[in-house]
């Protein structure tokens, strides 16, 4: 038997069989440990250094620097934030010598095949530390190239953020460069000090983060946006009104065009033409927003605006939080004339805004800074990887695991009659949702987006199945509209977009990689509980048709008859399935299949034959339990460790197996489910409602080691967490069940 923890230390050895409040502690864990805080919002230059498709950031260093002569050197210089210790593959492409330093050593020097071999890419292994990491980089000029490519490996899902250096810079994203000179001046001397001043040593640092003199004499409409008569901007910020009562506070200011003032929302100020204004306006205590439009002029573009009460000036503060700048204001443009925006939906920071009446185009906040402009940046979980050590928070992210966790947290809500807890997983789902339309937008200026890259850079199941499914299990709470075209979007990768064999099997091409032209057992989840819950919000036959399908393709590559399980993958590569029973991989499968079974109609000429096959798997997995309720990473192994998250997944589909009457030998099945929640409840859930023995995310292998022995388990992993509340939840109505069909009996 597995041990992770003590018996004494589990939640069975404090609450018995209290089954609802185990789950209250699950859950109550998971929402203390991951607090809802969303995106963090930096002021970030265009001007600078940005990522390319496969998020790789792009220090091309000769199409910045045209006339650089060969042999000469530039610099590269970011910093990364990590919470806790973490192990991250970072690639690299020379497009020219190259030395990279990563926290002052030297970590790799190019030589002449990675300089000069098209497309060569070489990956290197981090351990970042704690705190601040340095990365450095030193490029010389040849004829060849100037510069290079890097980032993460599989940079959509293993998140890298770089930020800059420098005191003068402190908080805002992207890398800092210098133009080239004509010899390495931090050749045997120490390199700068990333927190220090930019302005000690002789290198002039970009991209330039300050206005001129000159740009500064500028009014502000013609600073940021140039002279353009006929256009307009926004302008957005709060007003300090810092009194302890109301007060009546003067607005005044000049312009020299026509402009409007509101104050939370109310039109205090109309000038048809340039001029002066004074406006006295009462305001509470506290924050208040604080909007202008100002209209171009024939020659000049600007306003100013001052706030006073009781003879003392207010403040102005910025209305979002931007790490990077102190600026007070921000502002959207330029807008064509005629765009009428509502000032109520102006104040906030998920939307874009049309830039004419047709929205051709479409534009997002900006600073008063050369070409500096917001950006929103998932950071909760900064270097996320499978050997993630520390604390992180998941908060704002999409991604497949926390799909289920999403999942059980509705349903443990539900089950729990804790709103608070469906109110946390919607939450969380919609600070996906609200922020779509502008991470597609922010994939389009700066190539790679800094949200939501899953779902904008979807190319697998991974990316969109699992969360599309809870997201559309939150639209049964609350029919959020903007959840839809996001449902459709998926709908149609996976429906008409998504690789297939050619009898219509669900597969993996992923060229030129680890896992070039597999089947995976992982993928019926993140596709069929996707397609059941779209079927049943638009009616699409098609969607339920093709899940139904799936099932009988995936058991006729995967299906291990004289075990009555699953291999892990099938490679069409080698023409043969794997042959290995991961415990997870045939965990998705039959938790998928009661996720199609539920839906399914009985008159669906797929039915029986999935009803079947639901039986003969269970008969299989059944038989492979072990003494202490739980099963092996590799089933069919009993060397290998008892692992958490496939048992969760068989409780679950047991207990429903049983409770739909799916099963021919239900009574069977009751015993197998409350024994494996029993052993959940003992051996692997802690009494602070920690979730241990959770197998890390997998590749995969044709040899049982690569799973017993390098996929190590991870407390509290994603993978195991919400499924383990899932259990939870179809445990307690087993029972509930039960007692009712004893009822029956007895009556």
């Amino acid at each position: 038997m597995t041990t992770y923890f003590n018996e004494m230390e589990s939640i069975h050895s404090r609450l018995g069989e209290d089954d609802s409040r185990t789950l209250k502690v699950l859950a109550d864990r998971y929402i203390g440990a991951n607090p809802p805080i969303p995106f963090a919002f930096r002021a970030f230059y265009r001007s600078g250094i940005l990522q390319n498709a496969q998020g790789l950031y792009d220090l091309n260093l000769s199409s910045r620097w045209p006339e650089a002569k060969p042999g000469q050197y530039a610099y590269a210089y970011g910093l990364v934030w990590s919470d806790g210790e973490r192990n991250l593959d970072v690639l690299l492409q020379c497009l020219g010598p190259i030395q990279l330093y990563f926290n002052d050593e030297l970590a790799y020097r190019s030589n002449v095949i990675d300089e000069i071999k098209p497309d060569a890419c070489v990956k290197l292994n981090f351990n970042f530390v704690k705190g601040w990491n340095r990365l450095f980089i030193k490029a010389k000029h040849t004829a060849a190239g100037f510069g290079c490519l890097f980032g993460s490996d599989e940079a959509k899902v293993r998140i890298l953020h770089v930020l800059t250096p420098f005191a003068e810079r402190q908080g805002q994203a992207g890398w800092v460069y210098s133009a080239p000179v004509d010899r390495d001046v931090f050749e045997n001397t120490s390199l700068p000090d990333a927190l220090g001043s930019e302005q000690e040593g002789d290198l002039c640092w970009l991209p330039r983060c300050d206005w001129s003199e000159s740009e500064l004499a500028m009014p502000i409409g013609e600073r940021l946006f140039g002279v353009q008569p006929g256009k307009q901007f926004y302008g957005w910020t709060k007003l300090d009104q810092t009194s302890y009562r109301s007060e009546l506070c003067a607005l005044e200011g000049s312009s020299t065009g026509p402009l409007t003032v509101w104050v939370d929302g109310t039109r205090v100020v109309e000038l048809i033409d340039e001029g002066s204004f004074r406006v006295d306006v009462q305001l509470s205590s506290g924050l208040h927003d604080l909007v202008i439009r100002s209209r171009s002029g024939d020659s000049s573009w600007g306003s100013t605006l001052r706030a006073s009460a009781a003879g003392e000036r207010l403040a102005l503060l910025s209305p979002q939080k931007v790490h990077g700048s102190s600026e007070p204001w921000l502002y959207v443009g330029p807008l064509d004339g005629d765009v009428e925006l509502n000032v109520a939906e102006l104040t906030r920071m998920d939307q874009l805004y049309a830039t004419d009446v047709y929205a051709h185009a479409k534009t997002y906040w900006r600073l008063d800074r050369p070409d500096a402009w917001l950006r929103p940046y998932y950071e909760n979980a900064m270097l996320s990887n499978k050997w993630t050590v520390g604390n992180v928070t998941n908060y704002a992210r999409w991604d497949y695991p926390l799909g289920v966790t999403i999942y059980g947290l509705l349903q443990a809500g539900r089950l729990l009659e804790r709103q608070d807890m469906i109110a946390y997983a919607l939450d969380h789902v919609r600070s996906c949702t609200e922020m779509f339309e502008y991470s597609l937008w922010d994939r389009e200026q700066y190539g790679f987006p800094a949200v939501n890259q899953q779902l904008v850079m979807m190319k697998m199941l991974d990316n969109c199945g699992s969360f599309g499914s809870a997201m559309l299990e939150a639209f049964k709470e609350e029919q959020d509209a903007g959840f839809l075209p996001i449902a459709e979007r998926i709908a149609d990768f996976i429906l008409h977009r998504l690789e297939r064999k050619e009898d219509g099997a669900f597969y993996r091409i992923c060229k030129d990689e680890y896992s070039e032209n597999t089947m995976w057992a992982d993928d019926l989840y993140m596709s069929t509980p996707f397609l059941c819950r779209y079927a049943g919000i638009t009616g699409s036959s098609e969607a339920l048709d093709e899940a139904a399908k799936q099932f009988l393709l995936f058991r006729k590559y995967l299906y291990m008859p004289d075990q009555q399980i699953m291999s892990h993958v099938f490679d069409f590569k080698y023409q043969v399935p794997t042959g290995i029973p991961w415990g997870r991989g045939n965990g998705w499968t039959l938790f998928s299949l009661t996720e199609v079974l539920e839906v399914l109609p009985s008159e669906h000429p797929n039915r029986s034959a999935l009803v079947e096959f639901f039986n003969e798997l269970c008969g299989g997995y059944v038989e492979l339990q072990a003494d202490s309720g739980l099963w092996h990473q590799v089933l069919n192994d009993p060397e290998a460790y008892e692992e958490a998250s496939c048992t969760a997944m068989f409780t679950y589909s047991f207990a429903r197996g049983v409770r739909f009457g799916w099963l021919q030998e239900p009574q069977r099945f009751v015993g197998a489910a409350l024994k494996a929640w029993r052993g959940l409840t003992r051996l692997v859930i802690d009494s602070q409602g920690n979730v241990h023995g959770v197998c890390s995310g997998s590749r995969y292998a044709f040899t049982a080691d690569y799973y017993k022995k390098d996929l190590l388990t991870v407390t509290n992993d994603n993978h195991g967490v919400g499924i383990m509340m899932l259990a939870g939840t179809e445990v307690v109505k087993l029972k509930i069940w039960l007692g009712k069909q004893e009822i029956e009996r007895s009556g």
